[in-house]
């Protein structure tokens, strides 16, 4: 896990790199209006009550194109796991980030805090089923006390769910990550790397590339191929030379170690997540979702069983 979190937080220290990531996967209006010429990575340590630090993963902040003087800061988790706590987490790590920010006098012309984009980016196997806003996780009572429950939406990206057709059109390296993280086999991570390299040569990117090219050789590679040892000081370039003459065969060694695991864990996760929408399951989709054989069937049919509203119309799901 913190070699995970580390070789992220050392990709994301980029400011091409949350580029990518939120012009290509946050598809809402307002990014089109936001100037990425002003990204800044601002301090991401905090305080809480009890005097206990709290590093928050990455956090950036940005402003909008017509020079209005407001911020978008960027509070970025990333998570390999599911956390059934992430939106009651998020407002925490929010509410300390907003204590620093009026210790520090960072509020907008009128006086208000900045508004802000929690960002949970996921590259775990089992199906993403905690909830997204922090209400949900708060015993609905009658009466009008509904009113005070505390309200705080997170956006999720599971890069596990992102279809190849989306991901590999794009002239993104963020995306370039997510491909290489769902790579099966040494064909594809070559040809990834064949286009992330070439993107990387433009002038001004040569730290990128370097910790483009850390991040594979000593977070992606090592949790693909066990008992591996891969040489330093490598570039791009000779991670792909060395992929294609190497003849590792990942495709078994990383299938049978962690796929059939990862395999396991999103039937697991995604067999609770119908459970508590429709109660007990009837054999035949308990033993439909056991029969599937790779994470993409499963993940297909996880797409469609997310828009079923009742077990009759799970049933028909081709």
């Amino acid at each position: 896990m913190a070699e995970h979190d580390s070789g992220y937080k050392l990709l994301f220290s980029h400011p091409e790199m949350v580029e990518d990531l939120i012009r290509g996967f946050v598809h809402e209006d307002w990014v089109r209006d936001l100037d990425f010429s002003t990204l800044e990575k601002v301090p991401g340590n905090y305080v809480a009550p009890n005097l206990m630090p709290r590093e928050s993963d990455c956090v950036w902040k940005l402003g909008w194109k017509d020079g209005r003087v407001l911020y978008v800061y960027l509070l970025m988790e990333f998570q390999s796991t599911v956390d059934s706590s992430m939106a009651l987490r998020m407002m925490v790590y929010l509410g300390l980030f907003y204590q620093d920010l009026l210790k520090r006098g960072e509020t907008t012309p009128s006086g208000k805090l900045p508004p802000v984009l929690p960002l949970v980016l996921y590259n775990g196997y089992a199906l993403w089923n905690a909830a997204r806003e922090v209400s949900e996780l708060i015993e609905e009572v009658p009466g009008g006390l509904e009113r005070y429950r505390p309200q705080l939406r997170y956006c999720l990206l599971d890069e596990m769910r992102m279809a190849d057709s989306e991901l590999e059109p794009l002239r993104n390296l963020a995306a370039a990550v997510f491909r290489l993280e769902k790579s099966f086999d040494t064909e594809a991570m070559e040809r990834v790397l064949e286009a992330a390299s070439e993107w990387l040569r433009a002038p001004g990117l040569e730290g990128l590339r370097k910790s483009f090219t850390d991040w594979v050789l000593k977070v992606l590679l090592p949790s693909r191929i066990r008992g591996v040892r891969f040489p330093e000081l490598l570039d791009l370039e000779e991670v792909k030379a060395m992929l294609a003459e190497s003849g590792f065969s990942w495709s078994d060694r990383w299938e049978r170690e962690g796929m059939e695991k990862g395999l396991q864990e999103a039937r697991g996760a995604l067999l609770q997540d119908l459970e508590r929408r429709f109660g007990p399951l009837p054999e035949t989709i308990l033993r439909r979702v056991d029969a599937f054989a790779s994470l993409a069937e499963l993940t297909k049919f996880s797409f469609r069983a997310g828009a079923a509203s009742s077990l009759a119309e799970l049933a028909t799901i081709p």
